[in-house]
């Protein structure tokens, strides 16, 4: 479920529609749950469906480290990508805002975080555009994910949770604010099942 401060919006004609905050959205919010209506689908479900269906998942699903096809089912599937994001998941089914997300901004994830199928071309016009997007890239640029995530996971309990009761991992998050466990790492999302990234051993 996506966070209730926003609204779908046209963007532009290249980019179409995208998911923009109705008020300010603080550091440290959580953005997006993983929740009970989200559909979920298996490969070999995909497979079964019909051409049209099948494009469907590919343009509007991400894939979880199962491997399942995870269609969300409001606005959240609207999300565009950027490679410097407004928003950004650690190693659980959540994502929160990295950055304060403003009034009117565009509420933006990393697709290589989603274990992409192939590449494909970022127009993002962002300083760090990384130019071309891989299904590796969760593996390549984690550890740089995980410290941009951590300052703003710290900020949870200081800033207003509409979607905390959707969280299924209070304990594990709550351990983590207490000091008594690391932030689990967005490597926790990774499908090895989709290809065997040549860097590593």
């Amino acid at each position: 479920m996506i966070h209730p401060h926003t609204e779908l919006r046209f963007i532009n004609d290249k980019i179409g529609y995208g998911v923009v905050a109705t008020q300010l959205i603080p550091r440290g919010t959580i953005t997006w749950v993983r929740d009970e209506f989200d559909q979920t689908f298996s490969a070999r479900h995909i497979a079964s469906l019909a051409p049209l269906y099948r494009d469907l998942i590919t343009t509007y699903c991400f894939v979880d480290a199962k491997g399942d096809s995870i269609l969300c089912w409001d606005l959240a599937r609207y999300v565009n990508h950027a490679c410097d994001p407004s928003c950004r998941s650690a190693g659980y089914d959540f994502e929160l805002a990295v950055r304060d997300i403003r009034s009117g901004e565009e509420l933006t994830d990393d697709y290589g975080a989603l274990n992409l199928e192939e590449d494909f071309v970022c127009c993002c016009a962002s300083p760090v555009c990384r130019e071309k997007i891989r299904p590796d890239d969760l593996l390549r640029y984690a550890e740089t994910w995980d410290h941009i995530v951590a300052e703003p996971f710290r900020r949870i309990p200081a800033v207003a949770q509409p979607l905390w009761p959707l969280v299924k991992e209070k304990s594990l998050v709550e351990a983590v604010l207490a000091h008594q466990s690391p932030i689990a790492s967005c490597r926790q999302h990774y499908y090895s099942g989709l290809m065997c990234p040549s860097f590593l051993p």
